[in-house]
């Protein structure tokens, strides 16, 4: 049944019924509807559920699961992969660096219309990949997958649920020229710790957003799919960083 899929993918990401049914522009008791199949989705709510659960709205309908977890790495933690998933080992430190950039963004660019989910899974995807090509070593770092929607970066509900348990986001629905749009503003109170960042790094996110943040979602998705590494992965696979390196002139940001 799709709604045991649902509960599936919602527990395997580790969001809460109260994120998901703010996703959807639903009260809590309603969203639990779905989840005991007491009530059928609306097709925008599928398509935003594929979205949050980074998988294609293909595979979201034939409940498709990509076998990817998350797993934030701490001191002295020693995982053990199981053999039947993939697990992504995030370190605690890049995670920290990965919160920053995050808060810097939204502080930045998050106001302005077009900067919603979508569009901050490209702007990470960009910066990322880009600093990569440019200076040879990683900024961030995330681990992105392939889908129908473009490079996903896979640790993001994770982080963004824990953040806004804490209080440092808030995230709600709005509409970008009729088009549903999730997006996040973030507590005044709350200011990214920059320190974390040096100055070659900050500088590139400047450049970045500059160059980047007033595309729409659609724009810099079509732009992400004309990218190698996205190209050259297959669905649900995780792209490589190294394939940078073979980008066309159309994509590429370094100067050879």
């Amino acid at each position: 049944m799709l709604s045991n899929f649902i509960i599936k993918l919602r527990k395997a990401h580790g969001l809460s019924q109260e994120l998901v049914a703010s996703r959807l522009s639903l009260s809590r008791p309603t969203y639990l509807q779905i989840e005991r199949g007491e009530r059928d989705l609306m097709l925008t709510e599928a398509q935003e559920l594929a979205k949050l659960f980074n998988i294609s709205f293909e595979d979201f309908l034939r409940q498709k699961e990509t076998n990817f977890s998350v797993f934030i790495e701490k001191e002295n933690d020693s995982p053990s992969p199981k053999k039947e998933n993939i697990r992504i080992s995030v370190p605690q430190v890049q995670l920290n660096k990965f919160r920053a950039v995050l808060l810097y963004i939204l502080r930045k660019v998050g106001g302005k219309p077009n900067i919603g989910m979508t569009s901050l899974y490209k702007l990470l995807y960009f910066i990322d990949f880009d600093y990569y090509e440019k200076h040879e070593e990683q900024l961030m770092g995330l681990v992105y997958i392939k889908n129908h929607y473009g490079p996903t970066p896979v640790v993001f509900p994770k982080v963004i649920d824990a953040m806004i348990k804490k209080g440092e986001l808030e995230v709600f629905k709005s509409t970008y020229y009729k088009f549903p749009q999730t997006k996040y503003m973030i507590n005044p109170e709350v200011e990214p710790d920059l320190s974390i960042l040096n100055g070659q790094e900050k500088n590139h996110i400047d450049e970045e957003l500059q160059r980047l943040s007033d595309m729409t979602a659609s724009q810099l998705s079509d732009l992400s799919h004309r990218d190698v590494p996205w190209i050259s992965a297959k669905d649900g696979q995780q792209l490589d960083y190294e394939t940078v390196f073979y980008r066309t002139r159309e994509t590429s940001v370094r100067d050879y």
